[in-house]
């Protein structure tokens, strides 16, 4: 099937795009963007130099991808940022390419980034993450796969969110968030697993529960988290899920959000 381009666009002639492209009216395609296959762009659509969008992308009205970062430090230099395939950006999006201290912003395969939402420069975001409308992320966070995030919610820079986590909507994420855990409240703390989560992706009823137990001995026993982390890692057999949650933990640098106070 061919590109239907409407003539209004303005595609530079340094842009290179793929097969199957449909652009809406007054939308900017400027030099140095690659846009893979089969992509839908909407109207008043703007795609900065330095944009690399993959296959099956959607991108709708009023979305802006690929504008300078919003760092002071920035002064230029060339940087990207990459968007995964069959990713969904809906309306009025923003997203900043990197800066000279990684070179790139990434978003995953399969995202959903809902209207009004922002993606600081230098963010990296793993597949299946979904930003509901306006979440904020300042520079540098970093998002595993399968993360939710409710609408509203601003996340501090270099914040590390693990994988299959779900945080609430109108909250304020200042410390980093374990994977597959259901935050909120107001300092945001755990407030237990992301059952609907864990259970849609297939997990079985024992690895909940063993996830269950980590989690337990980490916020609810007498134990401090280093001491938690040091048994944990001192037991056979662990399962990935709890390798995933120790290894999270050890590299957090910004620290873990704390047990919700009952």
């Amino acid at each position: 099937m061919s590109s239907n381009i409407h003539s209004t666009t303005i595609v530079d002639a340094g842009a290179k795009l793929g097969k199957n492209i449909e652009i809406g009216a007054y939308s900017v395609i400027e030099d140095d963007v690659i846009i893979g296959d089969d992509c839908v762009i909407g109207h008043h659509v703007v795609i900065a130099s330095g944009s690399r969008i993959g296959n099956g992308v959607r991108v709708f009205s009023g979305a802006i991808i690929g504008t300078p970062p919003q760092d002071l430090k920035y002064k230029g230099e060339s940087t990207v940022v990459e968007i995964g395939d069959m990713t969904v950006i809906r309306e009025c999006a923003t997203i900043n390419r990197g800066t000279n201290a990684t070179k790139k912003t990434k978003v995953g395969k399969n995202c959903m980034l809902m209207a009004y939402s922002h993606v600081a420069h230098d963010c990296v975001l793993g597949d299946g993450v979904m930003l509901a409308n306006s979440v904020n992320l300042a520079g540098h966070v970093t998002i595993h796969d399968q993360v939710i995030i409710g609408g509203l919610t601003g996340v501090h820079q270099f914040v590390s969110i693990g994988t299959g986590a779900m945080i609430g909507a109108l909250f304020r994420v200042s410390k980093d968030v374990p994977p597959y855990i259901l935050a909120g409240g107001q300092p945001l703390s755990y407030e237990g697993l992301n059952l609907i989560g864990l259970r849609r992706k297939g997990f079985n009823p024992k690895t909940i529960q063993t996830i269950a137990d980590t989690y337990h001995l980490i916020y609810r026993s007498k134990m401090n988290v280093s001491q938690a982390l040091q048994k944990l890692s001192s037991m056979d057999g662990k399962i990935p899920e709890v390798e995933t949650i120790i290894d999270f933990i050890q590299k957090s640098k910004r620290g873990i959000v704390p047990a919700k106070v009952r």
